[in-house]
């Protein structure tokens, strides 16, 4: 197991709020965390018309101010700093190597549910095959949803091998003493479309068949984690849309993606993509084959 949590921090209000998710994580792992900031120079200096030693002292501050706070919060927890001079999407990407999980901040859509995925956040999940955990303002560790017994919620395809996400998602919750909820979605194949008269016993059969396949995918899961209390959801319909919906009550929200580069970039998937966009908790997202 990986020895530490690594959290982007800037200084920006996003950055904070991701930091303190960080640290309750950090803790309950009983691991360090490390806070990385990297200053892009001379490409894209933080705030036009600085020099490079106010640059360097701007972000030195941050991190010594994010470290400060999260000290009086969590005096037990090791806080190592690290200033880089790079892009910040590589440089997190790099950092993530050695961690066992990637904090990011992200902006919430205003008045409305969800996030707003920077192009730094974006680029840092696809350069990585570690966890990343995408943490908005609103995702205040010390709220009544985030505290221990808050909902995991986990996103489950029963047609691929998933368990880095089924493992994931097993152990937030056995750390947290949370209930977990695993989610399916499943669609009618497509022959029938084609059929002039649709007999509704044909859907039932499938979603019993759907259950059972998922009985049988967290079967083992719930032998390694006897304490932890799961339930499922088996449903027709779209899963992001479901996952979605389930966030509103969850403290964190995990989801997988494929790791598969595209000539025009990294596919996140349509499941992924609607749950980064519209969760109302963090959402971790897990790369896997």
């Amino acid at each position: 197991m990986k020895d530490h949590v690594t959290v982007g921090v800037d200084g920006s209000p996003e950055s904070r709020a991701a930091a303190r998710w960080a640290a309750r994580e950090a803790v309950l792992r009983e691991v360090p965390l490390r806070l990385v900031h990297a200053v892009d120079w001379p490409l894209d200096p933080v705030f036009p018309g600085l020099g490079r030693q106010d640059v360097d002292r701007w972000a030195d501050q941050a991190l010594t101010e994010a470290a400060q706070e999260l000290h009086g919060r969590h005096p037990n927890l090791e806080v190592t700093t690290r200033c880089l001079k790079a892009r910040p999407a590589a440089a997190l990407a790099a950092e993530a190597a050695d961690a066992g999980l990637l904090v990011l901040g992200s902006r919430g859509l205003g008045g409305l549910v969800g996030f707003t995925v920077g192009s730094v956040a974006m680029s840092t999940l696809v350069a990585t095959d570690t966890p990343v955990v995408l943490v908005r303002i609103a995702d205040d560790p010390d709220g009544p949803r985030t505290g221990s017994g808050a909902e995991v919620v986990v996103g489950v395809d029963i047609h691929e091998a998933c368990d880095r996400v089924l493992a994931f998602a097993f152990e937030e919750a056995a750390r947290r003493e949370s209930p977990l909820r695993a989610v399916h979605g499943w669609k009618m194949p497509a022959a029938y479309s084609y059929v002039p008269f649709f007999d509704p016993d044909n859907e039932r059969d499938i979603g019993r068949s759907v259950t059972h396949m998922m009985d049988d995918m967290l079967l083992p899961w719930q032998h390694k984690f006897p304490d932890v209390n799961v339930s499922h959801t088996v449903f027709r319909g779209s899963a992001g849309e479901h996952l979605v919906r389930a966030s509103q009550g969850a403290g964190l929200v995990v989801v997988g993606r494929h790791v598969r580069r595209f000539p025009l970039g990294v596919h996140l998937g349509s499941v992924a993509h609607a749950v980064l966009h519209h969760a109302a908790a963090p959402v971790a997202v897990i790369a896997h084959d």
